[in-house]
C-alpha cells in the first residue's frame, strides 16, 4: 500500500508531536490497514479480524510530500485464530522507515459486535 504524506498525516496535526513529519500513529494506522488486507485470506464468511497487539519501531522521519510503501506479510506462526504479521514501511528512496509486528485475532463479526454493544460483556 502506497501513501503520500500530507499535512493531515503529520505529528503536529494528529497531536503526537510538534514537527511536520509523518506521525507515528498515522504510520501505525497505515500498517494496520495493510494487515487487514493481508488477513482477508485467513477469514471465512461472517468472520473478520481485530487488532490485538502492535510492536513497531519508527526509525526514520518522512516529510510532507514523501512517499511511504507499507507491507504486511503473515509470519510463519498462525495458530488458532491468532495471526502475526511482519510489517515494514519503506520511503521513496528505499530506506527503511519502520518495522515490526502486528497481531490480529480472527473473530465472528456478529458475536464480536454483540459483545461490544452489551455493557455486561465487559465483565
Amino acid at each position: 500500500m502506497r501513501h503520500e504524506v500530507t499535512d493531515a498525516d503529520t505529528a503536529v496535526r494528529v497531536g503526537s508531536g510538534d514537527v511536520p513529519v509523518l506521525a507515528t500513529p498515522r504510520l501505525i494506522a497505515w500498517m494496520e490497514a495493510a494487515t487487514v488486507r493481508a488477513a482477508a485470506s485467513f477469514t471465512d464468511s461472517g468472520q473478520t479480524t481485530v487488532g490485538t497487539e502492535v510492536r513497531v519501531r519508527h526509525l526514520r522521519a518522512t516529510p510532507v510530500g514523501g512517499r511511504v510503501e507499507v507491507s504486511a506479510e503473515p509470519s510463519a506462526a498462525v495458530t488458532g485464530g491468532r495471526l502475526t504479521f511482519v510489517v515494514r514501511a519503506v520511503d521513496g528512496s528505499g530506506r527503511l522507515v519502520a518495522t515490526g509486528e502486528i497481531d490480529r485475532a480472527v473473530v465472528d463479526r456478529q458475536r464480536f459486535l454483540a459483545r461490544t454493544a452489551d455493557p455486561a460483556g465487559d465483565r
